[in-house]
């Protein structure tokens, strides 16, 4: 037989196509190095989970395996002074559990109140997540203790694993307390008002229930929920106009990020834009319009951690934006609104998983990057570019 030959046209056809391939891989290649902001280490830890800023600009910084950090941030990360903080609480640490979230109360520069989250052991092997209330007292060698510390919720009913707790906290400007409760990998409790798990949490800052809650007439854990339906969410953040917005890892396929709305069911287990990890399906959201539809998902995923809502000036033209840290994504996604419309405006390649996203009070964003295998963990800065 004799080999093929190629026209003219056809070998210039496909030398257009490699040259188009180049090209196209050689512009992604630039995105990727091009970010729009200038990336500093300003601290390292070990497994970092989550930080907040308090009133005079030092940070909190919780470790998965059961320690609070105060810093008091240098020019460099060896110009920071960083102290510890006792008095927390005993972590159930292994797997996605063990020390959590840390929020200070909305009157902190009166009342010195931080709420700190965790996964908390229980009788015969048993976990669940937990949020606890107490008095920071700062010393004079740069750390500090919980005083007083008074657990304020607990995830019901406590189960079997180590998975899917959830656990982020903010506070609303209605002054509530919001808890992200996750379903504990159990699937069907995220449907179930006799448990408070895979559903988001609204308590008064004392942990009792507001009165006003959707289901508070029915008592017990139901009265706690303002919504229900969800997976694994591990982000939390009010928008300028009071608006609600939660983030959560899906199932294979299927990462959301969600308006949320008092009363209404997000729908998992029942409907999802993933599937099973054994591979049964999952019907779409767009099958059951009886419950409420993500307002961006993902598929593949980028699994969602933190998630802010950027409201500073120092890069003005973010304003209003979201950032949403992603884990094997290894990225920072940033997300526009149109209202109550959202959609994905950039994705920016970290290197490495994000764990938490946070607005500094000097209008620069910072991040907190871990490993998967608990190796440990950076702070990042980032500054605009030029």
């Amino acid at each position: 037989m004799k080999p093929h030959l190629l026209t003219v046209a056809c070998a210039t056809a496909l030398l257009a196509v490699f040259s188009s391939g180049c090209r196209a891989q050689d512009e992604r290649a630039q995105d990727k190095k091009a970010l729009p902001f200038v990336v500093t280490e300003m601290g390292q830890f070990q497994e970092p989970w989550a930080m907040t800023f308090l009133p005079d600009g030092r940070l909190l910084v919780s470790e998965k395996k059961g320690a609070l950090k105060l810093v008091a941030l240098g020019a460099t990360p060896a110009a920071n002074k960083v102290g510890d903080v006792s008095g927390l609480p005993v972590v159930a640490y292994g797997g996605q559990g063990g020390f959590g979230d840390v929020v200070p109360h909305p009157q902190f520069a009166r009342d010195g109140l931080v709420y700190v989250s965790y996964a908390e052991a229980g009788e015969d092997g048993l976990r669940g997540a937990a949020v606890a209330r107490a008095k920071l007292v700062l010393d004079d060698k740069g750390g500090g203790a919980l005083r007083d510390l008074a657990v304020i919720w607990r995830q019901v009913p406590k189960v079997s694993g180590e998975g899917h707790y959830g656990h982020r906290i903010a506070f609303g400007p209605d002054g509530k307390l919001w808890i992200t409760s996750s379903e504990r990998q159990k699937f069907t409790p995220a449907q179930d008002m006799q448990s408070n798990l895979g559903k988001i949490i609204r308590l008064n800052d004392d942990g009792s229930v507001p009165a006003d809650n959707p289901f508070a007439k029915d008592g017990g854990v139901a009265a706690q929920v303002w919504s229900l339906g969800h997976r694994n969410a591990l982000g939390i953040a009010f928008d300028a106009q009071g608006r609600l917005w939660e983030n959560e890892m899906g199932p294979k396929g299927g990462d959301e990020l969600n308006l949320i709305e008092r009363g209404r069911n997000y729908g998992y287990p029942v409907v999802s834009n993933g599937d099973h990890y054994d591979g049964r399906d999952i019907p779409d959201h767009s099958t059951r319009p009886e419950f409420e539809a993500p307002k961006a998902s993902w598929n593949p995923v980028i699994s969602p951690a933190g998630l802010v809502i950027y409201s500073g000036k120092t890069f003005a033209d973010w304003q209003g934006d979201a950032f949403i840290g992603g884990l094997s994504s290894k990225s920072l996604v940033r997300i526009e609104f149109d209202g109550t419309r959202a959609r994905e405006a950039a994705r920016y390649d970290m290197g490495e998983r994000i764990r938490e996203v946070e607005q500094g009070p000097d209008g620069n964003l910072w991040l907190l990057q871990d490993q998967k295998d608990g190796s440990g963990g950076k702070l990042l800065k980032l500054s605009p570019a030029g």
